[in-house]
This record gives C-alpha cells, structure tokens and sequence, in this order.
C-alpha cells in the first residue's frame, strides 16, 4: 500500500536520511530537541537498556523517520557525528552586538584570505537567522567534537555532540533553505589541521613594551594583553579580537598610540602561540571596528 504524500517536515527528514544522515525531531517552529530528557524517561522502548540521548536515537530508518513525524510537524536535527559530517556554522551578530561587528560569513573570508585559501565550495544552507552552515564530510578515522569561535568570531563546528537544523524545517524566525546544492565535499586538510586537538602549547612569559599615554588606557591594554596570553587553548585568536576591540577606544579618544597598542597585542599574541600573521590581521581588523564604531568618551 503506498504510503501518503509526506508533510514538508517529514519530507525534509527523509531527504536528509537518503543522503545517510541521522535525524531526530525537534520541537515544531523550534530549534530544540523534542526528545524526552534523561530526568523524565521511562527506561522503555528505546531506553530500555537505559536512557538514550538525541545523539544515539537519531536513525536513517525511513519507517522509524515516519514513525515519528506521523503526528506533529516537528522540524528536522541531524546528528552530526553519526551522519559523518562537520558543519562550519557562520553566525549572525546577536542583536545587542556593536554596530558594525562583522558576521561569521565575513570572518570565515577573512580566515581563507589570510591562509591563502578560497572560502570552500560544498553544500550550503541559509539558517534562520540569516547565516549560513557549510557542511563537509569528516575524515576517515577522525572524531572531531564541537568548537566555538575557534576558527574566528563568530564561527563555529559541529560534528561528534553536535547538531544542525536541516533544510526545509522553519522556526519562528524563518526557514532553513538551501542556497548551494553542491556536493558535500570533504572537509579541507588545512581547515582539518585549526580544529583537530592541538597539544597544550606552553605560555612563555609576556615582556610588556614601554607605551605612552593615559593612565586608564596603559592600564586596560596591560590588563586586556594579559589576558590574552592566559587565554585557553583554541580561544587565543578570539580573545586576542575582544581585547584589541576593548581597547581601541582608547586609540579613537587619542590615549593611546595606535601602533604601540598593535605592537603590544602581537606580543601577547604570539605569546599565547598565535602566528605572527594572525596576530596581525585579528589586532587590524578588531581596532578598525573598535575605532570605527567607537562612542565619544563623555558618553562612554
């Protein structure tokens, strides 16, 4: 007997599962997991061995898929590391952000432009919000977990405990959609190499440089360096972006010397393990925002 015309959910949900990729439903118009939590199961059906999370329950069992679409048009998850995927996340500036700061999309750009590679083509889809998730497949052999803002500002992975909201779902923001239908291509060893677990890199001590200027400005650049030599691992580029952001009002108000504060920020930088080059580009590009968007000193 033929089965009825599916819904646009279940529809989505089973076009994800052909392409081999595990899903499991969210909540109708939402982004959250429709699963019952651990605190609240029952230890029967499939917890009957004990209670099993959206990561182990998503499937590519088009009975199973229909199964649990039949009833309410909840939108689609899929589980990343099941799936053997990495999806880049390029976010949206959260609206109370500062005007100006620039999206994931632009500091992926940024990222490719200062490794030398072009932003890579795969399959593409357009988030709710407005930004955009590249996924890739994962190398063989290899479990990469979740990342955030170790790439750059505002770019962030899922793969093993994580997930993504497919195309065709909709929340009350908007829809997901599909702008590239490409491929999904491999995930590019030099993009492979910034997020496979890298060996703690030892902090060596951070010689301040003599700077000039105002009391108040001497001290949050001292404090903000500081700061980012005792960054945590993977955090250095983002935390070296946030501390030069911070202190580049004291360039715009005339506190501080521009290039005795980027001077100061690349040795902290590389201090925290960061290359000269990224160091460069992240302290450039954070002051020119800091600066640009930077609101008179009485009204600070």
């Amino acid at each position: 007997m033929p089965h009825p015309a599916p819904s646009a959910p279940l529809s989505a949900a089973l076009q994800a599962a052909e392409q081999g990729w595990h899903v499991f439903p969210l909540r109708p118009a939402d982004k959250r997991p429709a699963l019952h939590g651990v605190h609240v199961c029952t230890l029967l059906g499939d917890c009957a061995g004990g209670h099993r999370k959206w990561e182990d329950r998503a499937t590519i069992d088009p009975a199973r898929i229909r199964r649990a679409w039949a009833d309410r048009p909840f939108n689609v998850g899929i589980a990343t590391g099941p799936s053997g995927l990495v999806v880049v996340d390029l976010d949206m500036p959260k609206p109370n952000s500062s005007k100006g700061t620039p999206s994931g999309v632009t500091t992926f750009e940024a990222l490719c432009e200062r490794t030398g590679h072009p932003v890579p083509a795969t399959y593409r889809t357009r988030t709710a919000s407005g930004g955009h998730h590249l996924y890739f497949t994962a190398p063989p052999g290899t479990r990469l977990g979740n990342t955030a803002g170790t790439l750059a500002p505002l770019v962030d992975t899922r793969a093993w405990g994580g997930y993504v909201v497919a195309a065709g779902s909709t929340t009350t923001t908007g829809p997901y959609e599909v702008t590239d239908p490409a491929p999904v291509a491999p995930l590019p060893a030099w993009l492979l190499s910034l997020l496979r677990p890298a060996r703690p890199t030892p902090v060596v001590a951070l010689v301040a440089p003599v700077v000039s200027g105002s009391r108040a400005g001497r001290a949050a650049l001292e404090r903000e360096c500081n700061r980012v030599v005792a960054a945590p691992e993977k955090q250095g580029n983002n935390t070296l972006n946030r501390s030069a952001f911070k202190v580049g009002r004291f360039v715009a108000w005339g506190d501080l010397a521009r290039h005795e504060v980027e001077a100061a920020f690349q040795g902290a930088g590389e201090a925290r393990g960061l290359t000269a080059a990224e160091c460069r580009a992240t302290i450039r590009s954070a002051l020119d925002s800091s600066i640009r968007t930077a609101r008179p000193r009485e009204t600070a």
